[in-house]
């Protein structure tokens, strides 16, 4: 009985996953077959709890690095562009250690001569859902199913796919797949997007899409994963007609911020490192 329920459980999440996402062909990501063989040594279960561990120490950690993010987003008519949004920004700290965003340039935005416009939940995912992290303490919000092992040239990963358990209020999730290197344990590659969508009225009316994506990350400080480069190129299905997107966000020249606070790594101090990344292979050139 417990494995007839794990079957079907993997069963729903399968389906869950592929509604959306069901236009991408998953092996276009990745640089190797995918290998559905179980990992030797080891559990799923002990693999994801283990890589949500080392998400939340990522995470402290890129709490305490600037970076500069640079944002497009297009709509396109066949290779025409339509439509355009671009911003710079230096995530920095002020002179109190306060974290701040310090725009840089900002175009105005010309969007709506392709029947788009950016709303909070784009915004909300540049920041949060497309460099996505999935900690220890959000791991419990997500059904989470193995999938197999994948070759990203020199990088073997463990990859899984994921799906919230629930949508609660109008908090958002990540959905799709993730790649965990089998060195590290760390995410360094997502493909998915961000949910809900929301429908609501008539012909269209307060109707908000989002589009698939994926990011990619490289190593810094020889320790943590972080998001480098995400990319969408997506058609959205809008009730008055579809509209080809295209974003690209690039997060660069990370540096560990001189501050008092601590970072650990595997309960051991990091040491203030050459800020030097190192690419997951394959990375898009930018």
């Amino acid at each position: 009985m417990k494995t007839l329920l794990s079957l079907l459980s993997a069963l729903v999440l399968s389906a869950t996953l592929l509604g959306p996402l069901a236009s991408k062909s998953f092996a276009e990501e990745g640089e190797g077959p995918l290998d559905k063989a179980q990992p030797t040594g080891t559990t799923p279960d002990q693999i994801s709890q283990r890589f949500a561990t080392k998400e939340k120490e990522f995470k402290q950690a890129r709490d305490e690095y600037t970076y500069r993010q640079s944002v497009k987003v297009q709509v396109l008519d066949g290779d025409t562009v339509t439509g355009e949004y671009q911003q710079v920004a230096d995530v920095i700290f002020d002179d109190q250690g306060k974290r701040l965003e310090y725009v840089v340039f900002a175009p105005q935005s010309t969007l709506e001569n392709g029947n788009l416009s950016m709303d909070q939940g784009d915004f909300e995912d540049i920041q949060h859902r497309m460099p996505f992290v999935l900690t220890s303490d959000e791991i419990g919000e997500y059904n989470i199913l193995y999938v197999g092992q994948q070759q990203e040239d020199e990088l073997h990963c463990y990859v899984f796919d994921i799906a919230p358990k629930e949508i609660v209020g109008k908090k958002r999730y990540f959905q799709g797949r993730i790649w965990v290197d089998d060195h590290d344990f760390q995410i360094v590659k997502t493909y998915g997007k961000a949910v809900p969508d929301i429908n609501r009225g008539k012909r269209g009316k307060d109707e908000h899409l989002y589009p698939n994506f994926t990011t990619w990350r490289e190593q810094i400080d020889n320790k943590y994963w972080f998001p480098t480069y995400t990319k969408a190129d997506d058609v959205l299905h809008f009730a008055t007609g579809d509209i080809h997107i295209r974003e690209i966000v690039k997060y660069e020249n990370y540096k560990k911020f001189g501050s008092n606070v601590k970072i650990t790594y595997e309960g051991k101090d990091v040491p203030k490192g050459d800020q030097q990344p190192n690419p997951v292979p394959g990375t898009p050139q930018k």
